[in-house]
């Protein structure tokens, strides 16, 4: 009989830790990063050493999420160099740019960019806005 409770109550207590993983749907949410809201890719370079990714958003609330959304899914060796500007408010000769960002991949990527193979960097311009 104590063998039978012992077994018992080791499953419950396996059972406990499978189910506690951090999150209600069983996904690992330790590292997950916040839903980029809507953005529209305008222009993404498929070849060369360099490439230009530009981004249009309506507005400029969570630019991080954009970026690294964008970086993502940038995975040919290459140096990436991220664009994000407002959809609106810009003028045929200037954009509206709301941050700026890079991506390294591979070796190619990190010597044209000056970083690690995998690293980004973001920067926001500070005090910009999309127009209402």
């Amino acid at each position: 009989m104590k063998r039978t409770t012992a077994a018992a109550v080791l499953l419950a207590a396996l059972a406990t830790l499978t189910a506690c993983d951090g999150s209600e749907d069983g996904s690992d949410s330790s590292d997950s990063k916040p839903a980029a809201p809507p953005y529209k890719i305008t222009q993404q370079e498929d070849s060369g050493n360099q490439r230009t990714v530009r981004v249009e958003v309506e507005s400029s609330k969570d630019l991080r999420a954009v970026f690294d959304d964008v970086a993502d899914k940038l995975t040919d060796e290459a140096g990436y160099f991220v664009e994000i500007n407002c959809q609106t408010g810009g003028t045929g000769k200037s954009d509206n740019r709301l941050a700026n960002g890079k991506k390294a991949v591979g070796t190619v990527g990190a010597a044209s960019t000056g970083l690690a193979d995998g690293q980004t960097e973001y920067e926001a311009n500070k005090g910009r806005a999309c127009p209402a």
